[in-house]
């Protein structure tokens, strides 16, 4: 093999082994997702009309829930608020940042 062909190579396995960790979180946060948090905050963070009435619930990817830091949506997921439920000790702390994680790529 020439120098030059192992030099794409190692620049492709290093771009593939860069590209890889970020797909896996959101392929988690996604899946956690589905099964804990579509049920009231809808698919692709968009809630129903009713549960948005009778919840309060406000569309994920929008400016009121994206200006939240990472650290307070943490502490919403974990701790519950209003009338979310807690899941600490449901959900591990990886999984919790996966969700905020998958949450920031919802922003409009």
């Amino acid at each position: 093999m020439t120098m030059k062909l192992l030099q794409r190579i190692a620049l492709f396995s290093l771009v593939i082994a860069l590209a890889l960790p970020p797909l896996a979180v959101a392929q988690g946060g996604i899946d956690t997702y589905k099964a804990k948090c579509q049920a009231c905050h809808g698919a692709g963070g968009i809630p129903s009309e009713g549960m948005a009435k009778s919840m309060g619930l406000k569309p994920l990817g929008g400016p009121s829930v994206q200006s939240i830091s990472d650290a307070d949506l943490t502490a919403a997921i974990t701790n519950g608020k209003g009338k979310m439920k807690a899941f600490k000790g449901t959900l591990t702390d990886a999984q919790i940042k996966d969700l905020v994680s998958y949450i920031r790529t919802l922003k409009k």
